[in-house]
């Protein structure tokens, strides 16, 4: 609780000599990404790690499309499985202030399951959906820190699961929109 208390005043302190800031054409994304999977039903949940990759281009200073890809890997069971998901989607961004910028993302795609992901007999691709959001904490104009959660459903054995996804990386930003 104490740690979250010292929140407010850091978010606070970040905002101070906050103006508005320039919008990047394109921003590339890459990173460390966590996969808790849920299998809603017996088998319960296990934790995959691995990597993302996204591009992203802004239209306005609010608006973009985002594709982007994450691939997982891990122990489940005695067995080494893994998963890769490649969505697309809308991200309303809030370029406010100068040292951070919150977004918004919807995301449409597929994820690939290896055998013995959430105890499938053979690897299959399926319908998959992110909606989340995070920050970019900007070092300067053309470096910037991702900080991503999202809550990722997949279809798999005719189940729903409700998998929850964590991102963090360094974004680099090119070119420039007009406002």
């Amino acid at each position: 609780m104490k740690r979250v208390i010292w929140l407010v005043p850091v978010i606070l302190l970040l905002c101070v000599g906050a103006r508005a800031q320039e919008t990047p054409a394109w921003e590339i994304n890459g990173g460390y990404s966590y996969l808790r999977a849920n299998l809603n039903g017996p088998g319960g949940s296990f934790d995959l790690n691995g990597g993302n990759v996204s591009v992203t281009e802004n239209l306005n200073h609010w608006f973009g499309g985002r594709i982007e890809f994450n691939a997982f890997n891990g122990g489940v069971g005695g067995t080494n499985v893994s998963a890769e998901t490649i969505t697309y989607g809308p991200v309303f961004s809030y370029r406010k202030y100068e040292r951070f910028t919150p977004y918004g993302h919807a995301q449409f795609g597929a994820v690939h399951g290896s055998v013995g992901y959430l105890g499938i007999s053979e690897s299959a691709f399926k319908f998959a959906m992110t909606a989340g959001g995070g920050v970019d904490i900007n070092l300067n104009p053309r470096i910037a820190i991702r900080v991503q959660g999202d809550y990722l459903m997949t279809r798999f054995l005719d189940l729903r699961q409700d998998n929850l996804q964590f991102s963090t990386g360094v974004v680099v930003h090119f070119g420039r929109k007009a406002r």
